[in-house]
């Protein structure tokens, strides 16, 4: 029996409310983590090398604050490791309830550090230490949220309910920036002594409300029906991380093809608000401004994840790529000139259209390269190294670029535009679905497995661009 796109429920089973409060779990908590992320990020270079490294001329206070921020990326990998292992094997919700926590806590913690001033060389041991508790929760948090949401829905509209956890990241960044903007128009005096603490003490109350959401979903039936299977099955089964390594061209063309959206992510993020605070910015207004470009992106992610659903996943991220690329030069044109409206119009184009492009439809295209004993391990891996070369080690590879000669950025268009070639040839190379038959909960609550016959109905479905076949349909 064929169907209309419009009559294909988001969720899976008879109740769609337990798929909105998987959404609202999903957005909220990859929100905070963005907040708590992203806030430390600008507080690195805006307040740290003055609190915790006032010892080291100026320039080297500032590098080694920066190096503390790549030090959250570095263990990003390790955590998705861990707690990739514990979602796959005891289950996607407990995993997500600890990372929220851990991250909540070691950013409130930052709130009550002492300085360099009044501890010594402890104070930056301690900021070094919850750091890492931040990176390594990380590592899990965002992978745990969007397959929560992935596993949850129907299967033709996996796109744009996996990407509610991506969104909540420029919402997290959008919150960040515009609370630590407003404590920064207070005197400078006041703004060091006490006022930065303020936007690390509120990470508590969000984190008791996500935990309030998260608490309330249920697990993943896919995990469920997973977890009931190898309890019933004979066969012997590996560790997780073994059995994303026995593919390892999934994961390595996977890690590629987020090269380049990460190194987008970097341009307006970090390096960005670096750029436009020195060609006649302050400090308050590009943080505004780049807040504003977060708000874009929010927009921008949704509605290419929903265009993903129709026309494929990689159609819309090669574009995106494309975007960024080409992008790249009228970005630092628009900034260069010092205005508000240039560099509002600079943040906007990029996140709406470059980032919006390719995050929209990313956690769809991660969560389908792997199968469902493996994808938390598989999903988080493949992310995180992306993120830690292109995140974390990006802002460093863009500055030494142009370090020799601050006004010429033709280096760093060269270079974005290589990783671009990288990224959309790795995107030519993987299947719409790594994982041809995956199994999945029919839309009257019974699991299946797709056939063969099904998939291919799903491909001509979507050439033809007609709506997919829904798995277990035919059983139906």
């Amino acid at each position: 029996m064929s169907t209309t796109k419009a009559k294909v429920p988001m969720y899976i089973g008879t109740d769609g409310r337990e798929l909105r409060r998987v959404l609202a779990s999903s957005y909220v908590g990859s929100m905070i983590e963005y907040y708590d992320f992203v806030l430390y990020a600008a507080a690195s270079g805006l307040i740290f090398n003055r609190l915790f490294f006032n010892d080291l001329p100026p320039a080297i206070a500032t590098i080694a604050a920066f190096a503390t921020l790549a030090v959250g990326f570095v263990v990003r990998p390790l955590g998705a490791i861990i707690f990739g292992y514990f979602g796959d094997r005891v289950g996607r919700k407990s995993v997500l309830v600890l990372t929220m926590s851990m991250m909540g806590i070691a950013t409130a913690l930052m709130a009550v550090l002492p300085t360099r001033d009044q501890a010594g060389v402890l104070a930056p041991i301690l900021l070094i230490v919850l750091r890492i508790v931040q990176g390594v929760s990380v590592g899990g948090e965002w992978g745990g949220a969007a397959l929560m949401a992935f596993e949850h829905a129907n299967p033709q509209r996996r796109g744009f309910a996996a990407v509610f956890a991506t969104a909540g990241q420029p919402t997290g960044s959008l919150l960040a920036g515009v609370v630590l903007a407003l404590f920064a128009l207070m005197p400078e005096d006041q703004f060091l002594g006490w006022g930065w603490r303020v936007p690390f003490a509120l990470s508590a109350v969000l984190v008791v409300f996500g935990l309030w959401i998260r608490i309330r979903v249920s697990e993943s039936p896919l995990f469920v029906e997973e977890k009931r299977r190898r309890e019933t099955t004979t066969e012997k089964v590996r560790a997780p991380l073994i059995e994303v390594l026995r593919r390892p061209g999934i994961l390595i063309l996977a890690f590629v093809a987020l090269l380049a959206p990460f190194l987008s992510f970097t341009l307006s993020g970090a390096f960005g608000i670096t750029y436009g605070a020195t060609h006649g910015l302050t400090t308050s207004s590009v943080l505004f401004i780049s807040s504003a470009g977060s708000l874009v992106c929010i927009v921008g992610e949704l509605f290419f994840a929903a265009l993903s659903d129709r026309v494929g996943r990689r159609p819309v991220m090669i574009g995106g790529v494309i975007a960024g690329a080409v992008l790249a030069w009228p970005f630092f044109a628009l900034l260069q000139t010092g205005t508000a409206w240039g560099a509002l119009l600079a943040f906007a184009l990029i996140n709406g259209v470059a980032i919006g492009a390719t995050f929209g439809p990313l956690a769809a295209f991660m969560g389908e390269r792997f199968h469902t004993g493996s994808r938390f391990t598989g999903l988080s891996l493949g992310y995180q190294i992306a993120a830690t070369i292109g995140g974390g080690f990006g802002p460093l590879i863009l500055t030494a670029l142009i370090a020799g000669n601050p006004s010429d950025v033709s280096p760093i268009v060269w270079f974005i535009a290589g990783v671009a070639v990288l990224s959309i040839v790795a995107l030519l190379l993987s299947k719409e679905r790594a994982v041809e038959a995956p199994v999945s909960v029919g839309v009257s609550g019974t699991t299946t497995e797709e056939t063969p016959a099904q998939v291919a109905d799903v491909a001509t479905a979507r050439h033809a661009g007609a709506a997919e076949p829904v798995p277990g349909e035919a059983a139906r």
